[in-house]
């Protein structure tokens, strides 16, 4: 069994003790998203800790991108529960890169392969993103990866 998982679910049993209904809601939105990847495919399977942090990092995602929706939208308190929520999935994920760091990496990539242009963008990809692999999100190391082909 996943800690990760195992921890989600003390966490949960913790906020509905404490009638924590943001964080309660929030890990069960979060274990219904890994217990829905378990089950998807042709058999069931028990996902690894690295496995339920790609979950989460979905899930995360999605409540960055809900949020900039609400604030488009002009729907401030829905824009804040989004927000809100993605600080408690933060929680269980691995420290977001700094600009600098992911700079630094991309760099190294660059270098490694050799690679120039627009054209080396796949290469630089397949060196950068296992490095970063939970800790940036992939459209920011693409952006990080075309500016510095490009420049």
């Amino acid at each position: 069994m996943a800690d990760l998982k195992d921890r989600l679910r003390g966490d949960l049993t913790t906020a509905i003790k404490a009638r924590d209904e943001l964080r309660s809601a929030t890990l069960r939105m979060a274990l219904t998203a890994v217990t829905t990847e378990e089950v998807a495919g042709k058999e069931q399977r028990e996902l690894s800790d690295e496995e339920v942090v790609a979950v989460l990092g979905r899930e995360a995602k999605k409540r960055r991108e809900a949020a900039t929706a609400y604030d488009d939208a002009g729907r401030a308190e829905l824009a804040a529960r989004e927000r809100d929520e993605l600080g408690v999935l933060e929680a269980y994920l691995p420290a977001q890169l700094s600009d600098e760091e992911l700079r630094d990496l991309v760099a190294a990539a660059v270098a490694q392969t050799g690679a120039s242009g627009p054209r080396g963008l796949g290469q630089v990809m397949k060196v950068v993103q296992p490095q970063v692999a939970g800790r940036a999100e992939g459209g920011r190391v693409a952006a990080e990866v075309r500016r510095q082909l490009a420049g």
